[in-house]
């Protein structure tokens, strides 16, 4: 099901643009999220679905998301982002992408 990506707020957005001037390591990231923005445009639902009992504290509260999908990038980086709906429209947010040593940290393995 085709989507709509956005990101879930300010923050979030200004660290991808800061990606797009970088000439460093950052380069590869940004390919990788550019090549998962294309993948969740085609279908939102292409990720793998977090249970919603290991969906992190801290996504509920600034967010206020009900569901949470991650997205394995290259070298165990994870996208993480939320499906919604804008009346007819699909959307991917975007909540944040990191490195697999902080994703274990955030969800606690």
């Amino acid at each position: 099901m085709r989507s709509r990506v956005v990101f879930a707020d300010e923050k979030v957005k200004r660290a991808f643009e800061k990606l797009e001037g970088s000439k460093t390591e950052d380069e590869k990231l940004l390919k990788w999220l550019n090549r998962a923005f294309d993948d969740l445009q085609d279908d939102a639902f292409c990720g793998i679905q977090v249970p919603k009992k290991q969906i992190p504290q801290e996504y509920l509260k600034s967010y206020e998301i009900d569901n949470l999908w991650k997205y394995n990038l290259p070298n165990a980086w994870r996208l993480m982002y939320s499906v919604a709906r804008d009346e007819v429209i699909i959307i991917s947010i975007v909540l944040e992408w990191l490195p697999h040593k902080e994703y274990e940290r955030r969800f606690g393995y």
